[in-house]
């Protein structure tokens, strides 16, 4: 626990947290791009250690939850076929699509498997040879090189049997969108240091000098935030705008090269639909035509499928910073992680569960307190 705990220091926190308040001069908002960074800040209350200048906002850093209706509703059509094994990570199969999830398919005796890795479904369509075999492919650049590797070891080996279902999405394009809105107010970025240990952070500088924002790549403990969010403000207030690695024990520059290259065979880059957000311009990734026999949309003839999104859920605005969950009126209501109305509900990067999960369970106890004291 060593190597965890001294990111977890409370002395070491506290420290931080006053360098914070004692650099800031002016109202300051930054977001993180990541949602287990989102989970991190709501977990360990890293936002109320905060000075009330410097203020945090939850940017679309969860695949799960960028991921489009109409790709569920799709995923639930695929998984429901009686010939088709449908793989897929946990935190996808509780998304709800427009009429159920895949544990509801997986109740009516669809065959739905949860996997630890895309090879795994490789190994199950090496086994099953009679059956279809789809695996759900969501992710940021972090998941891209297995999924990647995946495929390319399917067309290895020939597997006529094993599909994609690709729902991968870029980080850079979707900043851009972010900060190129009329009605941005995000002034700094906390970048993923999981998706910069993949890609490196070369791609972030050209967006910081575009939009004179500084960008500071950073890990997902307490200190790790803290002393990004350190970063970022000092930045601010020396009217610096430069990209800046607080996660340097995990992050180099260039990122994996061996990684991107494979990710550069197996995919190409290509207009993405964003759950709650829109079309994107290049900011996801498909096949490349070498790797097109893959393709579960084409195999399964569920392309062009269309889909309308619950008009109440405003996880579309959480996920863009310009708002917080409890500013819907559903959360903890009608949307609860037993029956969520959005992917960020249900999703364990989604900040609606964060919030529910952290701040509602304090804000429960806070209640029984006060109504056992009134007793």
């Amino acid at each position: 626990m060593r190597y965890v705990e001294e990111y977890r220091d409370p002395v070491a926190a506290q420290q931080f947290a006053e360098a914070i308040k004692s650099t800031v001069t002016r109202p300051w908002k930054l977001m993180e791009i990541c949602g287990g960074q989102t989970h991190s800040i709501v977990k360990y209350g890293i936002d109320e250690l905060l000075p009330k200048e410097v203020e945090l906002v939850h940017g679309p850093g969860c695949p799960v939850c960028v991921t489009p209706l109409e790709l569920i509703d799709k995923a639930l059509q695929i998984a429901a076929q009686p010939n088709v094994i449908f793989c897929s990570f946990g935190d996808m199969l509780r998304v709800p699509g427009s009429g159920g999830d895949l544990f509801s398919v997986k109740a009516a005796g669809g065959d739905v498997r949860i996997v630890y890795s895309p090879t795994d479904a490789v190994q199950i369509a090496i086994q099953n040879p009679d059956k279809q075999v789809v695996f759900f492919a969501v992710g940021f650049e972090t998941t891209a090189p297995a999924n990647a590797m995946s495929v390319f070891l399917a067309k290895q080996m020939g597997l006529k049997n094993y599909s994609v279902l690709v729902s991968h999405v870029l980080v850079p394009p979707a900043m851009e969108v972010i900060l190129g809105s009329p009605d941005n107010h995000v002034q700094g970025f906390l970048a993923a240091g999981h998706v910069c240990t993949v890609m490196g952070y070369e791609e972030y500088e050209p967006i910081a000098k575009k939009y004179k924002v500084p960008i500071v790549v950073t890990g997902f403990e307490p200190l790790d935030l803290l002393q990004g969010i350190y970063m970022c403000v000092s930045q601010l207030e020396e009217g610096r705008y430069e990209v800046e690695n607080q996660y340097a024990r995990a992050v180099r520059k260039e990122g994996n090269v061996p990684a991107q290259q494979l990710v550069a065979k197996v995919f190409r880059v290509v207009h993405r639909k964003w759950r709650g957000i829109g079309e994107i311009a290049q900011s996801g990734l498909g096949l490349a035509p070498d790797f097109a026999e893959f393709d579960a949309e084409a195999r399964f003839g569920v392309s062009g499928y269309t889909a309308e999104e619950d008009s109440e859920c405003i996880s579309g605005l959480v996920m863009q910073g310009a708002k917080k969950p409890e500013d819907c009126t559903a959360y903890g209501k009608r949307c609860t992680p037993d029956h969520p109305l959005g992917a960020p509900m249900v999703s364990s990067e989604g900040a609606c569960a964060a919030y529910y999960r952290y701040r509602r369970l304090r804000s429960d106890e806070l209640v029984n307190v006060g109504s056992k004291s009134r007793g």
